[in-house]
């Protein structure tokens, strides 16, 4: 918003060009205004200061979207006339389309091909071949709001409907980091390593906690699960072997030797494996921690034919480990596989989802 190419410093004129001081989050123009940056991981922050004009970047991806919109709207109150801009990509969040339907509201729509002019042919002819006429592209793209893929197995609404607040956390009993490895840490291309961080609360229900996910070498996913782990105080790693087989786990053992590992492989579908999950959700025994934009995109995009679009669903594997390491008796299909998964799910073993 700030420093990059199309930021304040960058578009300004020279001569009327604010003062910019990173440490006090605060820009100065020349004739006295002064901007302060927030970020929306910490609502309180804007709990008290007041302000004529806000502008909210990408608010489809605030990690709590509707507390921090509230914040802000509290302190809107300088001037004659404050106001807020959005800037964001156009999620079917609640939040977005209350706004949208709010009578105050301008809407603008602009789509990349819009912007033509200042992108690279590469680039038009690259998102052309691979999101032209996907829902995603539509999004994305065209800054359409989607409703829900049909026939998928998680839907916005059941998500919404279970939201809770860190505040409202009871204590874990158990937190685990699941990991879905990539095949490669190639940045160009779609796959991500899958890190996803959920607990068990002792009310007994299920609680997502993080999403780490990142295209990064296995070295540099592996020390992030682990920061992951720390932060949230987990008692497992856990990892899917069918990627990289052994390399997993002595890549987590490289970063740190020691710490509590579960390896897992899948022998099913990605859909048969989901299902239960999937189940847990519709039942009211999972809940998501604030917002979490990419996973939740992925969630909803999750058919029983498999994941629609150019996209991948790594980061909804992930959460599919982490919650069957948690709710172990869900995979059972027959007393000898809830035998198997008893057997060697212990600490130090490996699980086989099979």
């Amino acid at each position: 918003m700030v420093e990059g190419d199309s930021g304040i410093m960058g578009v300004h004129p020279k001569a009327f060009r604010p003062i910019y001081e990173p440490s006090k989050r605060r820009l100065t123009w020349p004739n006295g205004a002064v901007g302060t940056l927030y970020n929306a991981t910490e609502p309180d922050q804007l709990r008290g200061p007041q302000h004529d004009l806000g502008w909210c970047d990408e608010l489809a991806k605030w990690r709590y979207a509707q507390e921090t919109w509230d914040q802000m709207s509290f302190g809107l109150r300088l001037g004659s006339k404050p106001r807020a801009i959005i800037t964001t990509t156009p999620r079917p969040l609640p939040i977005i389309k209350k706004l949208i339907a709010d009578d105050r509201t301008f809407v603008t729509r602009g789509s990349t091909y819009d912007n033509r002019d200042n992108l690279a042919g590469s680039f038009l002819k690259s998102i052309e071949e691979k999101y032209e006429g996907t829902r995603l592209g539509r999004q994305e793209i065209s800054a359409e709001v989607l409703d829900d893929a049909p026939g998928a197995l998680w839907s916005r609404t059941i998500l919404d409907e279970k939201r809770v607040k860190p505040a409202d956390l009871p204590d874990m009993q158990r937190v685990v980091v699941a990991i879905d490895p990539a095949a490669s840490a190639d940045d160009e291309g779609n796959a991500e390593t899958g890190i996803i961080c959920a607990g068990l609360g002792v009310d007994g229900r299920g609680y997502v906690l993080d999403d780490q996910s990142c295209r990064l070498s296995p070295l540099g996913w592996a020390r992030r699960a682990l920061a992951t782990y720390d932060l949230n105080r987990g008692d497992r790693i856990v990892a899917e072997l069918n990627q990289g087989g052994n390399m997993v786990e002595s890549t987590i053992r490289s970063a740190r030797d020691g710490v509590p590992f579960t390896g897992v492989r899948a022998s099913r579908g990605k859909v048969t494996r989901a299902e239960p999950i999937a189940a847990l959700y519709e039942q009211g025994r999972i809940s998501h921690v604030g917002n979490f934009p990419e996973l939740e995109d992925q969630m909803v995009l999750f058919t029983a034919y498999g994941i629609e679009g150019d996209t991948t669903a790594d980061r909804v594997d992930a959460l599919v480990w982490a919650f069957t390491e948690l709710f172990p008796r869900i995979v059972r299909r027959d007393d000898k596989q809830d035998w198997e998964y008893a057997e060697f799910n212990q600490p130090g073993g490996g699980a086989w989802m099979g």
